[in-house]
């Protein structure tokens, strides 16, 4: 289905052409030409965006009353795609039904289309929907010197297949239940693009029930609850595709949901055993990049869960023995319940300095290698859970600190003071040790608090 030439500037070309054709003679004899007098208008779309809705879309337009219909001429409603303008349909009103996304515009084409003998004969059977461009019409008009008139600008329209139609069309109507219930359709229908990671119908079953969540009777607390759950599945301004993921192997993205000062929520991948979310929502690999005008969706059997702390110190492996800390450090008396407060998404919100595994471990002394201990334990040699619980709350500030609001100077964790270089990014305790924080991983946000891994663990002043 696609219009009237190859570029805009042969149609404005085809317009002067139009101007004349045909000869009379003057009271001399010599031939004068004929004016032609065809003018097709202009036209107006009634909505100049429309989203597919159940495979379909109708697009139309009005007439401005500025066309001239010369006698016997006919008028033809040509719809046209894309910047090439290749015709893919015509009729006798400026209404079409299209099923794919793209750009359309509604051209009026006025041109002698039905008796073959006269001599401005435009023939339209020559047209191939799909294959036939405007230009190839451009051809015949001008070869032949016919007089004809085509609204060149015409009406346009934009039609989509946004993130939300792609959901309601492939069966997930729990997904758009919920986004009709926080008002979040019209937010996923913008211009994204967007990542969506989309949980099944059972999966939203599985929450409603866990939760007592009524969809339809949600109070304002509880809109707002919902609403950042499913923000917590978009990822806002990028096309990640399944491919990009595995190429990445595992890494932190931000999601639309939000947390402490509004910071935006962190996600957690990992693709070592197909691609897990969070360390708990695995992705459809059968149902990945599914396309959408504004963005991609990936089908996940599990909705995913508001991170706290403990949701990032336990799903990436690089922190594992952090996590050991916090779990032996709770079987005395710790200052605070480490795993019940970093798992709390009521609790702080508190800034983490994370040492990552190398920074404890040495393959042959064990935990805090530089001092020779040799693992957690209440023997000689071993770091007790009274030291563990000191060493913990050196990397523990109060307050939501992201990497850009980092002091220069005196940072007070709650086990004491350290400095804290922020052009360098290090933190330096009082025993005059380095940490480097690692600044690919930094401002890992949860909805208690932030992350920054670190290369070294900070010690009590000795």
């Amino acid at each position: 289905m696609k219009i009237i030439s190859k570029n805009f500037k042969l149609l404005s070309v085809f317009l002067l052409v139009l101007g004349i054709t045909g000869c009379s003679d003057d009271d001399d004899g010599n031939p004068q030409p004929t004016v032609c007098t065809a003018d097709a208008g202009t036209l107006t779309a009634t909505t100049s965006s429309v989203s597919l809705s159940g495979g379909t879309a109708t697009i139309s337009a009005t007439a401005n009353g500025d066309i001239v219909i010369p006698a016997n001429y006919d008028v033809t409603y040509v719809l046209t795609s894309g910047t090439n303008l290749v015709i893919e349909d015509a009729g006798a009103n400026p209404s079409f039904t299209v099923d794919e996304a793209g750009l359309y515009t509604i051209h009026t084409l006025v041109a002698e289309t039905s008796d073959n003998t006269d001599a401005n004969f435009l023939d339209l059977s020559v047209i191939n929907f799909g294959t036939t461009t405007g230009g190839d019409v451009l051809g015949l008009v001008t070869s032949n010197n016919l007089c004809a008139s085509l609204d060149v600008t015409g009406a346009p329209v934009q039609v989509t297949f946004t993130v939300v139609d792609l959901a309601i069309n492939a069966g997930f109507t729990s997904l758009a239940a919920a986004l009709t219930a926080t008002d979040l359709v019209s937010v996923l229908q913008g211009d994204g693009p967007f990542t969506v990671f989309a949980p099944t119908n059972d999966a939203f079953t599985a929450l409603l029930n866990a939760t007592g969540l009524d969809l339809n009777n949600l109070s304002a607390d509880e809109e707002a609850l919902v609403t950042n759950i499913l923000l917590n599945h978009v990822i806002v301004g990028s096309n990640i595709t399944s491919s990009d993921l595995v190429s990445l192997g595992s890494g932190y993205v931000n999601t639309g949901a939000t947390g402490p000062n509004d910071a935006n929520l962190s996600l957690y991948f990992d693709t070592s055993n197909g691609v897990v979310l969070n360390g708990q929502s695995n992705v459809d690999t059968n149902n990945v990049d599914l396309m959408a005008t504004n963005g991609i969706v990936h089908v996940v059997n599990e909705v995913i869960d508001l991170p706290t702390i403990a949701t990032f110190a336990t799903t990436n492996p690089a922190l594992s023995t952090l996590v050991a800390a916090l779990q032996y450090a709770d079987t005395g008396t710790p200052t605070v319940p480490y795993i019940a407060t970093v798992s709390d998404v009521a609790a702080g919100p508190f800034t983490v300095f994370a040492p990552v595994d190398d920074a404890f471990l040495d393959g042959t002394n064990g935990i805090l290698a530089e001092l020779g201990l040799s693992g957690f334990g209440e023997g000689t040699g071993e770091l007790n859970a009274a030291t563990t619980d000191a060493v913990l709350l050196m990397h523990i500030v109060s307050g939501n600190i992201q990497s850009s609001e980092l002091p220069n100077g005196t940072v007070g964790t709650l086990g004491g003071d350290i400095t804290a270089d922020n052009t360098n990014f290090t933190l330096t305790d009082a025993n005059s040790r380095v940490s480097n924080i690692v600044t690919s991983l930094v401002d890992i946000q949860a909805v208690n608090g932030v992350v920054h891994v670190i290369d070294k663990v900070i010690l009590p002043a000795q």
